[in-house]
């Protein structure tokens, strides 16, 4: 289970160090193999253990391709998967498209979301935040999360 929020820096070539909080969970779920894809509705990217992954990528293409909403999914998350390996310094390379996608340019953040994690540019991290601070939430939720005791 993957929770929590770090930021760091990406540094010149790419790469990203995993934080050390998230790393050794990483190196027992999947020794090190992760997927990167873009997310589908913001601009962030979605890091998933290679297991993980595959259970997604079985969902998604089990949806029918006759769909075209379905179709324009999975050119997005399956189209833009790509498979990195933690180095022996707990790094990855994140491809340059994925990166340009996402606006990571340098400060970046890290949340865990439970089975996956969300990769933001800390700048557009910080103003989703303010944002979710300020918003109310009265009216707006669906009757799942109504039930939802904190």
């Amino acid at each position: 289970m993957f929770r929590g929020v770090a930021t760091f820096n990406l540094d010149a070539k790419g790469r990203m160090a995993i934080p050390a909080k998230f790393r050794k969970l990483l190196d027992v779920c999947c020794e090190g193999r992760l997927v990167v894809t873009i997310d589908h509705s913001e601009h962030c990217l979605q890091i998933y253990p290679l297991p993980e992954w595959e259970d997604v990528e079985k969902k998604l293409s089990a949806l029918p391709s006759l769909n075209p909403q379905v179709r324009k999914l999975k050119r997005m998350l399956l189209g833009y998967a790509t498979e990195c390996e933690m180095d022996n310094n707990g790094r990855i390379l994140l491809p340059a498209k994925l990166r340009e996608f996402a606006n990571l340019t340098k400060s970046t953040v890290m949340i865990g979301q439970g089975n996956k994690f969300e990769l933001w540019d800390e700048q557009t991290w910080n103003a989703l935040m303010d944002e979710c601070l300020i918003e109310n939430f009265d009216g707006i939720l669906s009757t799942e999360l109504e039930n939802l005791s904190i």
